[in-house]
């Protein structure tokens, strides 16, 4: 553990010389660059093993559904085995899971069906290090200051990763194919895992280390968890909520930029600095957001950053070419690393410290199934209306999502896991009489 010293806040240097703190993040990093490798490399592949690009788009969506959908089951194994006892043999599985989809694709005539299947299962496995990440953040930070810093650096590199990823597939598929980038992206989640694990800030609390302790209190336990239950449920689903409306919003953004630079005669490298805008907002919002000593709960500013956004979407229907979007893009994305690492910090504070990981991995959920929704409904948008009113209606999300996240900060204001530990104190003096 690592606590500021009084007086000081603390800075981002501070956080990296937390002990163990730069080995565990680098490794936890570098496989977490196989998110944004290992999926487009992928598509890529079996769009050239099938030639159809409806297949290539079953695969993906297969693939990023049982990824997604089922990451709240794989961050439960984390919780209850520890990273050591649950992420090795999930990666393994990965692992060669993506082994055998390599072999499939470099052979013509592969059935569509087999491909489905072992990309699903791979899915279905993927290794949920960020939310693992975090969990170990909140271990090596308790002190809230420090660990806002943390979550702040934590988002934004990954927010770097999810950008440079893609290059890396650019660079390897056009010296090699999508089956080597496939093979590159597999090594990395090997790499960063086994890393990851064997440092020194990575336990493995499970089972076999409950004492007899835990059996003496157990009847007290069963007593609380009801009310603990609804308590951390009620903390838990604003950030969702939170993570599921920015994700909406960034969903429709995605494609509307497309729709934006076609109908202005533009080309995808016109789309690519235009997104660009976006992350980099993003990452300068993150670090800034961090930087910051708040002196308000973390469940009161996630509504906010959300306002900021919608009204930044609501600015960008006002475009009238692709430089002022970039530039209004870059305002939106000020308020999403801060959106998004909130939501971490409220789910977090909400959270049991032997739940954490699955708190993480259903903000993480939140986002990634509100921007595949918002993909969809952008599609059904951009064929009847103008793209000014495609912005104005990611924007009003982002407003209903602050909307019904600030009512979520006043009820989890009154009833927290917070309170839990003086309820608790109460139905001691209780049950004693």
């Amino acid at each position: 553990m690592y606590s500021t010293p009084v007086g000081r806040r603390p800075s981002y240097a501070v956080v990296l010389r937390v002990p163990h703190a730069r080995r565990t993040f680098a490794f936890a990093l570098l496989g977490r660059l196989s998110y944004g490798v290992v999926p487009l490399s992928v598509m890529l592949a079996v769009t050239r093993a099938t030639g159809s690009y409806a297949v290539a788009g079953t695969v993906m969506a297969l693939f990023g559904g049982t990824s997604v959908f089922l990451s709240p089951a794989r961050a439960a194994l984390i919780d209850r085995y520890g990273p050591r006892g649950a992420l090795v043999p999930m990666t393994a599985v990965y692992a060669s899971l993506l082994g055998l989809l390599t072999v499939l694709v470099r052979r013509p005539g592969v059935p569509a069906l087999a491909l489905g299947a072992v990309t699903a299962a791979a899915g279905a496995c993927t290794p949920p290090l960020g939310p693992t990440m975090r969990a170990v953040w909140t271990r090596l930070a308790p002190d809230r200051a420090l660990l806002q810093r943390a979550y702040s650096l934590d988002g934004v590199a990954e927010e770097l990763l999810f950008v440079s990823g893609p290059l890396l597939v650019g660079l390897l598929v056009g010296a090699s194919s999508p089956a080597t980038a496939i093979a590159v992206g597999t090594t990395l989640m090997l790499a960063g895992t086994a890393g990851f694990v064997t440092s020194p800030a990575v336990r493995a609390p499970g089972p076999a280390e409950k004492t007899a302790a835990d059996g003496a209190s157990a009847s007290r336990e069963e007593r609380r968890q009801p009310a603990r239950r609804r308590a951390v449920l009620r903390g838990i689903l604003q950030p969702v909520v939170g993570a599921v409306g920015v994700g909406l919003a960034l969903g429709v953004v995605d494609l509307v930029v497309v729709a934006f630079a076609e109908q202005r005669g533009q080309g995808d490298d016109a789309v690519a600095w235009t997104l660009a805008a976006l992350s980099g907002g993003s990452a300068v919002g993150g670090l800034l957001n961090g930087a910051v000593a708040w002196g308000v709960p973390a469940r009161m500013r996630l509504p906010f950053t959300a306002v900021g956004l919608g009204l930044a979407l609501l600015g960008a229907g006002f475009a009238d070419g692709l430089g002022t979007l970039a530039a209004v893009l870059a305002v939106s994305g000020f308020f999403v690393a801060p959106a998004l690492t909130t939501a971490y910090l409220v789910a977090d504070e909400a959270a049991a410290p032997e739940a954490r990981v699955r708190a993480g991995a259903w903000v993480n959920t939140g986002v990634n199934a509100g921007s595949t929704a918002g993909a969809a409904a952008a599609g059904l948008l951009l064929g009847g209306l103008p793209t000014a009113l495609c912005f104005a209606a990611a924007g009003a999300t982002a407003l209903l999502t602050a909307l019904a996240t600030s009512r979520g900060a006043v009820r989890t204001r009154r009833d927290t896991p917070s309170t839990l530990p003086q309820r608790d104190a109460e139905e001691e003096r209780t049950h004693a009489l």
